[in-house]
């Protein structure tokens, strides 16, 4: 997959693409105020990608040969669907790249991925203090579901949960 646009072409994440994206990873953390949260490493984004056992994929956004966006995603599953789905974990646009319709541009070619691999949806979550993301997403069609919240164990208590299975 290559969309190309008059200053935009979107394909799929290669090796040397790493070091791009983990510095856009970095900047997502800043800007969503979790950069306490970033333990990631490139290594570990390198072998997430492209390991023997890759666990996501992402689709870099050039610009100039410049990567100036990414979205990393994965296949997840609806039992009700019975059918995978295409789980976008994260999308970022560079501060000097924003306002061009890019972050669209990646969402539309996520949404042809999700399609052409016959995804019985496309999701992803939106923190709920970020007013612009969320316009932006219900203006693309998105439902932001209001019933629904991420639940999430990690560190010491996945240790804890994990050793009632003993």
């Amino acid at each position: 997959m290559s969309i190309s646009s008059p200053s935009l072409t979107i394909r799929p994440a290669q090796a040397f693409d790493v070091t791009a994206i983990f510095g856009m990873i970095h900047e997502l953390a800043v800007f969503e105020k979790l950069e306490h949260m970033m333990i990631a490493t490139e290594p570990m984004l390198h072998d997430s990608l492209f390991g023997e056992h890759p666990a996501c994929e992402a689709l870099v956004g050039t610009e100039d040969g410049v990567v100036v966006t990414f979205a990393l995603f994965f296949h997840n599953f609806s039992t009700f669907l019975c059918r995978k789905g295409l789980y976008l974990e994260d999308l970022y646009v560079k501060q000097a790249a924003r306002g061009k319709g890019y972050g669209k541009q990646m969402l539309a070619a996520l949404a042809q991925l999700a399609v052409e691999r016959d995804c019985g949806r496309f999701e992803w979550s939106v923190l709920d203090w970020n007013e612009n993301a969320i316009n932006f997403y219900k203006g693309m069609g998105a439902d932001v579901m209001p019933d629904w919240r991420i639940c999430r164990v990690t560190g010491d208590a996945l240790m804890q949960l994990s050793k009632n299975a003993q």
